[in-house]
């Protein structure tokens, strides 16, 4: 069966394409460094000929406003379009637990509009909202760092790691389309600054770290119920101690 990555370069793209290949199939890995462009449109038509499923897991390379619901709106209508006219089976497509309750985000209006441009194309389909992945904790932590100082959330979160989020999209891509939402996250709950600050720890990162309870997700209002999935989740299998274990300890912050 061929199968296209939309973004099938980056991080959880990478894993996903080889674990579809390892599942026998044929795996297109489709990029701007391919050709493939799924703003222009570009490269789109001859990537997906003879495919079945289509998997988009791309990103926006900025995180200005207009450029992300740019990005969002205009790739996700071209590649359904594109999806639509090649006859594909199944798009399916990776978004955030929480898009429809943090739209005071832009990168969230931004994802929302995604979500709603596939939904609305008439291309069977399934969205799969996951967590936020360990890795980005580090992003987390430079960005509530002030004057050395990681000013860290409390509401909670559920993180997951990159690579079970990719097996789970190869489950969803090769199952039947739900035309509807999925969510998928990590096995365990608790506030961000306890998993940044175990990460942080683990890193021997010399910055300080405050609790602070007014502070939203980068700029937008959160609580506990925000980011973290409800009770028909699937959650997926590595807990955060057994993915520390495997990261390398001694980095450099």
């Amino acid at each position: 069966m061929k199968i296209v990555v939309i973004g099938g370069t980056g991080l959880v793209g990478r894993q996903l394409v080889g674990d579809l290949a390892g599942r026998g199939h044929k795996v297109v890995a489709a990029s701007p460094s391919s050709r493939v462009d799924s703003i222009t449109g570009e490269g789109l038509a001859q990537a997906f000929a003879g495919a079945q499923i289509v998997v988009d897991v791309s990103n926006a390379a900025s995180l200005a406003e207009d450029e992300v619901l740019a990005f969002f709106g205009t790739s996700a209508t071209n590649i359904a379009a594109a999806a639509r006219k090649a006859g594909v089976k199944h798009v399916v497509v990776l978004s955030i637990v929480g898009t429809d309750r943090l739209q005071t985000s832009g990168y969230f209006r931004g994802k929302q509009a995604q979500e709603s441009a596939v939904a609305q194309s008439g291309v069977p389909y399934t969205i799969v909202r996951a967590t936020q992945f360990f890795e980005f904790l580090s992003t987390i932590a430079d960005g509530y760092t002030r004057d050395g100082v990681a000013h860290l959330p409390i509401f909670a979160v559920q993180p997951v790691a990159a690579a079970d989020v990719a097996a789970a999209l190869a489950d969803v891509a090769l199952s039947e389309p739900v035309n509807d939402v999925t969510e998928i996250a990590g096995p365990e709950r608790a506030s961000v600054v306890d998993f940044v600050g175990t990460w942080l720890g683990h890193r021997d990162d010399p910055r300080a770290i405050v609790s602070d309870e007014d502070a939203g997700y980068f700029g937008a209002p959160a609580d506990d119920r925000t980011l973290v999935p409800g009770d028909g989740a699937r959650l997926l299998p590595t807990r955060f101690e057994a993915w520390l274990a495997a990261q390398p300890a001694q980095e450099q912050a």
